[in-house]
């Protein structure tokens, strides 16, 4: 992110200080300086206002002014800016005294009186560099928030699309958690294997099933493929009936990871190859 000489010379100022001359003196500055949008006011107890109607950039605060002084605006802009967490605040201060407290208070640096014309421009030009960057970044941070949530609502959406259409063209389609317990089934998956559900959970599940009559060199392959976290695509299984029946299906399922890279499960489908022997 980079600043323009225009993005910072059209920042907002707003000078605060009960002596005219002093609000003179620091006007005909910025102006000189090429800042073009500064305003001013000799009386403190408007600031907070001001600053709610349109948020300045940089609040150049004399700290003693009668009334209401610097310290009380600060903690008025505080309380009145509460969902911005960065207080644009550059004190002006003939007392060394004040300079900790002010900074303690929430001010982002401070200039003594008298002036010293250079410093207060260098630092007016560093301290509205860091506020406008600041606000960048917010507004990019938003950005990637709202990013975000907008992906993920795709995501979502798009994986209800998967399951549905894959439960609409397979026989089954099933769900396993890292542990290898099924977290979902449907379709006629129980009824094709003839399994119950703490049958399927016991043994591997439907991606790897277990009991009598499964091909034991096909089931150990199975079983191999999702040890090594690995995708499998088609894969046959065949199972003998205890009426002496064969019936072969493809299996197929992916690994499903976390934002971590940690392994939370399994997901396929599975359907019965059409004219497996009998």
């Amino acid at each position: 992110m980079n600043l323009t000489p225009l993005e910072r010379l059209n920042a907002r100022i707003l000078i605060v200080d009960d002596q005219p001359a002093n609000v003179a003196l620091l006007e005909a500055m910025l102006a000189d300086a090429g800042y073009t949008r500064v305003s001013s006011t000799t009386e403190p107890d408007k600031v907070c206002a001001m600053h709610r109607r349109a948020p300045f950039d940089l609040i150049l605060l004399d700290l003693q002014m009668p009334g209401m002084d610097g310290f009380q605006v600060m903690e008025g802009l505080k309380a009145s800016t509460a969902d911005d967490d960065y207080l644009p605040v550059l004190v002006i201060t003939a007392q060394p005294g004040h300079k900790l407290r002010a900074l303690q208070a929430g001010a982002k640096d401070f200039v003594s009186k008298p002036f010293d014309l250079v410093e207060v421009k260098a630092r007016i030009h560093n301290l509205i560099e860091v506020r406008l960057l600041h606000r960048q970044l917010a507004r990019h941070n938003q950005h990637l928030e709202q990013r975000v949530l907008e992906r993920t609502a795709e995501l979502r959406e798009s994986e209800a699309r998967y399951r549905a259409l894959t439960e609409l063209a397979t026989d089954w389609y099933w769900e396993q958690d890292g542990e290898g317990r099924f977290t979902k089934v449907s379709g006629p998956v129980l009824e094709m294997l003839g399994l119950q559900v703490d049958t399927l959970n016991g043994d591997g599940g439907a991606a790897s099933p277990g009991g009598d009559g499964w091909n034991l060199t096909q089931r150990k392959t199975l079983q191999d493929r999702i040890a090594a976290r690995a995708p499998f695509l088609d894969m046959v299984l065949s199972r003998t009936l205890p009426d002496g029946t064969t019936r072969q299906y493809r299996v197929s399922g992916t690994p499903m990871f976390d934002a971590g890279c940690t392994l939370v499960g399994y997901r396929g489908f599975g359907v019965e190859i059409v004219g497996s022997p009998k």
